[in-house]
């Protein structure tokens, strides 16, 4: 009997030892073959609207560098503002059954239709920043009619007749048809009904175009030398209103606002320099990240395609020279 009690001991000693010494050396994580297995030969076909600015780099950078992480391949279709061009780049996708479709929308519904048919296809699709009237798997971008309230309350404050301001703003749309327009414009003419003390001299389209913007300002200006506020909806077409605005030599009294991805260049560098005075920035970079966690997402669960409806919008933050920092904006080195 002691013989017994002594042999079982000593089992339990030899076992406890090998447990110890398995933890101290580490085990391996249960769910990891599972998840680059999940990844691993996946495809995914981007279409931005262009690839000549900030916003799809951005996009395309971190994308990129996730798919060589996980071992996955990302094909950039570039219409380059053309959107029949856009439009056929989603059709050949769609022929070639990629996992998943990302798309910058040009507008809320020129590619909807196409949406219907990628789904039937089993293809998933991810709108990034402007999203169209046809939900898909998610939209990933700002809430655009939230944004425009944002704006015309900021407007409404430092413009308000009661701090000895004329409460004369004007507005710069781009492309009335997308999202970024039609959306944002409403939720701030809903806030603006709210200030009765503010008015709207001028609310006109430059369709993301720096150059007609700054003709359309000048001429704003010229009708309006007392215009307090001016919000323009990209900051590279704003670019425009700054100039007209500098020529008027009204510059740093003209209270110019705009939104934009925060690049340094784009953002950061026009705030320090006096040429914007607030932009709202979207965050490109966090843009990317919930892209990228859908991916990832939609890869590991694989669920029905059409079924799924996600909507992330992108927290925002007004920009200022009062609040601007080192980590303020990006650069694209930074997404490579």
């Amino acid at each position: 009997m002691i013989f017994k009690h002594v042999l079982r001991a000593c089992i339990g000693v030899a076992l406890l030892g090998t447990s110890a010494a398995a933890l101290a050396e580490g085990i391996d994580d249960p769910v990891r073959p599972s998840f680059y297995d999940a990844m691993k030969g996946a495809r995914v076909v981007f279409v931005p609207q262009s690839m000549s600015f900030d916003l799809p780099q951005g996009w395309g950078a971190a994308l990129n560098k996730q798919a060589k992480e996980l071992g996955y391949t990302v094909d950039i279709r570039d219409p380059n503002w053309k959107t029949d061009a856009g439009a056929s780049a989603i059709t050949t996708a769609i022929g070639e059954k990629p996992d998943i479709i990302i798309v910058q929308n040009p507008d809320v519904k020129s590619y909807a239709r196409l949406y219907k048919k990628a789904a039937d296809e089993g293809i998933y699709v991810l709108q990034i920043n402007m999203n169209s009237s046809q939900a898909t798997e998610a939209y990933v971008g700002p809430d655009w009619v939230g944004m425009g309230a944002l704006a015309a309350a900021r407007l409404a404050e430092v413009c308000s007749p009661a701090k000895g301001k004329s409460g004369k703003i004007a507005v710069m749309q781009g492309d009335l048809t997308a999202a970024a327009s039609t959306y944002q414009i409403k939720g701030f003419t809903d806030e603006l009904a709210k200030h009765s003390d503010i008015t709207l001299v001028s609310n006109q389209s430059a369709n993301w175009d720096a150059s007609k913007a700054q003709s359309i300002a000048t001429t704003v200006l010229q009708q309006h030398p007392d215009l307090c506020g001016y919000f323009g909806f990209w900051d590279v077409q704003d670019m425009g209103i700054a100039a007209a605005v500098k020529e008027a030599g009204k510059t740093g009294e003209v209270y110019v606002m705009s939104s934009g991805g925060g690049s340094e260049q784009s953002m950061c560098e026009n705030v320090r320099n006096g040429s914007l005075t607030a932009d709202i920035s979207f965050d490109v970079p966090g843009q990317a990240r919930d892209l990228n966690n859908m991916i990832k997402y939609l890869l590991q669960t694989r669920p029905k395609a059409g079924e799924t409806k996600a909507i992330l919008y992108t927290p925002l933050n007004v920009v200022t020279k009062d609040n601007l920092h080192a980590g303020s904006c990006y650069e694209l080195k930074d997404l490579q």
